[in-house]
């Protein structure tokens, strides 16, 4: 046996020892996507207010803040593109709490300190302000809005916030749109969540023991907002998100830090608004065009399928190999089990959400696999008929089969990256997640076809003598 032979199938059987061990154990846990784990699918349509138009640069960062704040979540490879010019689909994987999970996608996030001209608005209440043409609750919900009456002044609201930001604006109202002539007064806004120093972000506790959301302002935002609250203490300023108030506290002194806290009911919403705020407000309002749950039983059927389909599959082309090609189609065998655990190895590292276009991708590349083997037999038992030896059969094989082997793949791998680039930009998951595995297959394939089998193939002929029995062989 050759040096060369000696290190190379040292190489394999590290190679299957490593692949093995990641392959049947959990170490690393493969990643399953929406149609086999279950979770939430979302389709949501941008609602540009008034005079607003929606370009492309527009809806793709619409896309970018959605999918931050998605994998904020932790979920398994969520899969955020656009649909469409005004449209952004959402695949949740394994999403516990979709309704919570769609609030936070689908809420615009636009965070503004009001002046509601000494006016106090319980938590809740929807008013209109003046950097807000539209507010998201009429856009998004398909419930009629009903605005929270305002509160007499003499009420007695207990603060739950110490406020800070920044410029005070003086700027000329906009006309009130038609739709919101509901809401009345319009409020001017002071500043908004642009100003607040994302690294302050963090979670808190307010005096009252409520959850809260601590922040930071910018330099020169927090000067514009200590002489603002100077010059109005013992008045309110109202904390808006989406144009519904957060609370509303009462300025009981100028607020000269430039620090103060946002308080909400619960630590998830807390943890929502962080979320919300660390990653911007969206363009756009957007409204859910349709939301669909799939349960993990349907996922659970389809790993069954899946995995008994593969099982018989593969038993069927293992026999066939063996039948047929015999001693090399034994070899063919032990290639194609080691390139599986390759394969299913490289999706768990990188990591690949499996999917069932994805498996059906991977199939199909086993079924390239062993047509490259196919083609070296047959090479071979041509040789062997025209008289050569059997070592030299085997590289005069592998030799005239590459060829063929190369350009086929070469071919394959191409439709992979057009099928992968169309998947991209028109929003069809299905065949990008198809064309990703079908490509990682192939080129695995070229590796355990060529270099795999022949190796096995010298260290059986270089230490068995087969020379003579050209019929082990299928010639």
């Amino acid at each position: 046996m050759s040096r060369r032979t000696r290190i190379w199938l040292v190489v394999i059987v590290v190679l299957a020892v490593v692949t093995g061990f990641v392959s049947f154990t959990d170490t690393i846990l493969s990643k399953l996507g929406l149609d086999l784990s279950g979770g939430t699918q979302v389709l949501l349509e941008a609602v540009p207010v008034p005079g607003q138009s929606l370009d492309a640069g527009a809806m793709e960062r619409t896309r970018q803040i959605i999918e931050n704040r998605v994998n904020a979540f932790g979920l398994t490879e969520p899969l955020v593109q656009l649909a469409g010019s005004n449209r952004i689909l959402v695949e949740l994987p394994n999403e516990k709490d979709p309704a919570r999970a769609v609030s936070a996608i689908q809420q615009t996030g636009r965070l503004e300190f009001v002046d509601t001209l000494g006016q106090f608005f319980e938590d809740g209440a929807v008013i209109r302000t003046s950097t807000s043409p539209t507010p998201t609750s009429v856009l998004t919900n398909t419930q009629t809005v009903t605005p929270t009456p305002t509160l007499a002044p003499t009420a007695t609201p207990t603060a739950t916030a110490t406020l800070t930001d920044t410029s005070a604006v003086t700027s000329t109202l906009p006309p009130v749109d038609p739709l919101l002539e509901q809401f009345g007064q319009v409020y001017e806004t002071l500043f908004t969540g642009d100003h607040l120093l994302i690294g302050s972000l963090a979670i808190g506790t307010a005096q009252d023991g409520r959850p809260a959301v601590d922040f930071e302002l910018e330099t020169e935002a927090a000067q514009l907002f200590a002489a603002y609250t100077s010059a109005n203490v013992g008045g309110y300023l109202c904390i808006v998100l989406d144009n519904r108030v957060n609370s509303c506290p009462q300025i009981q002194q100028a607020i000269t830090g430039g620090s103060g806290q946002i308080t909400v009911g619960t630590l998830t919403e807390a943890q929502d608004l962080l979320t919300v705020l660390r990653y911007g407000s969206l363009p756009t309002s957007l409204r859910v065009v349709q939301s669909t749950t799939i349960g993990p039983t349907l996922g659970e059927d389809s790993i069954r399928a899946s995995v008994l389909a593969g099982i018989l599959g593969l038993s069927a082309v293992a026999l066939f190999m063996i039948l047929y090609y015999r001693v090399a189609g034994f070899v063919a065998v032990i290639t194609l089990f080691l390139y599986g655990l390759t394969t299913f190895t490289i999706f768990k590292l990188l990591p690949v959400t499996l999917t069932l276009p994805g498996i059906a991708g991977f199939i199909l590349s086993v079924g390239v696999a062993v047509d490259g083997n196919t083609l070296i037999f047959e090479r071979m038992k041509e040789e062997l008929r025209s008289g050569r030896r059997l070592a030299v059969a085997v590289d005069v094989g592998f030799e005239r089969a590459w060829t063929s082997i190369r350009d086929s793949n070469i071919s394959t791998l191409i439709t992979c990256a057009i099928l992968f680039w169309f998947g991209s930009n028109f929003g069809a998951s299905i065949v990008k997640g198809f064309a990703l595995t079908l490509a990682i297959g192939v080129a695995i394939s070229l590796f355990t076809s060529i270099q795999v089998t022949r190796t096995l193939l010298h260290t059986l002929i270089d230490n068995i003598d087969l020379e003579g029995r050209p019929r082990l062989f299928g010639a």
